[in-house]
């Protein structure tokens, strides 16, 4: 079917109110009669209707099917001029117009963004959305932790002679040992040496990293609830082992990511906090203006990592900081600046702390209230975190409220918010987004843990620190995309100065990365 007879109908649609279906746009524009169908679709949809869906298309092409209708169509057919635009014109390079609230298959309401949907894929991987099975019991807590062992230790089993904590106990001193387990404490002695205990399935054993030791530093990386691998020897007594080396999960040094088949971009962005009266409209006006022109003709998805709306009660005295004091309104709000991005761009959207959900991770995605007021370009709406495959390229997106935790435990010089694409190499490398329960960041016990790095991501993305930062830890791509709200006076009181107005743009085909600012 032409690309521009969906962007004429995505534009009709638009101009009289309403949303549509992918499907219902793609029928429509396969028609032999396209005005005509749409025409007769308008004419029955009932009155409470909003959307435009498959059905109401299917039920508009059979009564078309009739003959005094096909009459009608073919006698419009014949006396319309193809030349002459009906619709809203399109826009020229440049310019900025209201994009369809309906990403469409074909459409090209961008300047220049002409592409067949059949070059284009994504797919989800670790959506939980409507899986959430925890109640909070015990047994939840301790099914959470032994599946984190069981996943994470699968990938450092291979790497030691590992054995449980319990037999461990039973070897003669002097024994050759090794673990496997969660790091469940981290203190120093007396004499400055470091004292971890390790628990797995069986118990817990404690092993000592002696202070003159080339490894001692690692020890300032780790977490407690991690998983660690460790080799030593037993003390006389097989009380304790003195550690020769340890390990973590971490991602291979020899990854080669996986790269699209053609040049195509994506934009990744976050924390548009719509509804404070710091939110930058100015600035997403520039960003979606750009991504209507040729320089931005290859940016074919758009991914936002969390905080689409400022929030209520979030932290204290925001109230006072607030543009819009209804949370629903605020999505309203957020929908109508959605709008103004090209309906032909791919969107995928997860929650995050600001958000109306969970505030204990994995946060499923949106309920469906939200999900009706948020439907400009019908985005894909999944949880955080969620893996989001594009034309091959997977990009593990998470909101990244534990980089905050990262970076109060470890030393600056490894994670910091001037560079909080470090703090993200800290999660690779224990290939877990959140591995310290009971700080700052809140976790909910689930059957599995869903926030275990399982399979290593090409790239990976987050926000929340409203700081631009990015790099390649082990070929891996971690961006933190900053944010698109000006500092507010609880940011100056914690001594937050954001990085806003910045959309970091990612060549799929070479994973090399381009920052855009708008402010």
């Amino acid at each position: 079917m032409p690309l521009e007879a969906s962007a004429r109908i995505v534009s009709e649609l638009t101009s009289r109110g309403y949303n549509a279906e992918r499907e219902a746009v793609t029928r429509l524009a396969a028609a032999d009669h396209t005005d005509a169908a749409l025409e007769r679709v308008l004419e029955e949809l009932p009155e409470d209707a909003l959307v435009v869906r498959t059905e109401h298309v299917e039920a508009a092409l059979s009564a078309l099917e009739s003959p005094a209708s096909r009459s009608a169509a073919d006698a419009a057919t014949e006396t319309a001029d193809p030349s002459v635009s009906t619709g809203t014109p399109e826009p020229t390079a440049g310019e900025s117009v209201d994009a369809s609230p309906v990403e469409t298959e074909g459409s090209s309401t961008g300047a220049g963004r002409s592409v067949d949907p059949e070059l284009r894929s994504l797919e989800i991987v670790g959506d939980m959305t409507g899986e959430s099975t925890g109640t909070g019991e015990y047994e939840d807590f301790v099914s959470v932790f032994r599946d984190r062992l069981d996943k994470l230790g699968a990938k450092l089993r291979g790497r030691v002679n590992h054995r449980p904590a319990t037999a461990i106990e039973d070897m003669p001193g002097g024994s050759e040992v090794a673990m496997v387990g969660l790091v469940n404490d981290v203190r120093s002695t007396a004499s400055g040496h470091w004292l971890i205990e390790l628990e797995d399935a069986t118990g817990t054993f404690p092993w000592l990293v002696m202070k003159d030791r080339d490894y001692v530093d690692l020890v300032d990386e780790l977490l407690c609830d991690e998983a660690l691998a460790m080799e030593g020897t037993l003390a006389d007594d097989s009380g304790i082992a003195f550690v020769d080396s340890m390990y973590f999960p971490d991602v291979p040094r020899t990854y080669e990511p996986s790269t699209a088949d053609r040049h195509v971009q994506a934009a990744l962005i976050s924390d548009v906090h719509v509804g404070s009266e710091e939110f930058m409209a100015e600035a997403w006006n520039g960003f979606a203006d750009w991504l209507h022109t040729e320089e931005a003709q290859h940016v074919e998805y758009l991914l936002i990592a969390g905080d689409m709306v400022e929030g209520v009660g979030v932290y204290p005295d925001q109230d006072e900081e607030l543009e819009i004091v209804d949370i629903y309104e605020q999505y309203e709000a957020f929908n109508e600046h959605l709008k103004k991005v090209p309906g032909d761009i791919e969107i995928v959207m997860i929650p995050g702390n600001h958000d109306a959900v969970r505030l204990a991770e994995p946060q499923p995605g949106f309920d469906e209230e939200l999900r009706e007021i948020m439907s400009a370009h019908d985005p894909r709406i999944v949880s955080n975190p969620s893996t989001v495959t594009l034309e091959g390229v997977s990009v593990l997106m998470y909101h990244g409220v534990s980089l905050d935790e990262v970076i109060a435990e470890l030393p600056e010089e490894k994670a910091s918010y001037d560079d909080p694409h470090r703090a993200m190499y800290q999660l690779l490398k224990k290939r877990h987004v959140a591995p310290q329960f009971g700080g700052h960041t809140r976790l909910a016990p689930e059957e599995e843990d869903y926030l275990v790095i399982d399979e290593v991501p090409d790239i990976f993305h987050t926000g929340h620190v409203h700081k631009l930062g990015f790099g390649k830890y082990h070929n891996v791509l971690a961006i933190n995309s900053g944010c698109w709200q000006a500092q507010t006076d609880f940011q100056k009181s914690v001594n937050i100065d954001p990085d806003a107005g910045y959309a970091p743009i990612v060549d799929l085909d070479t994973l090399d990365v381009t920052v855009q600012k708008f402010s």
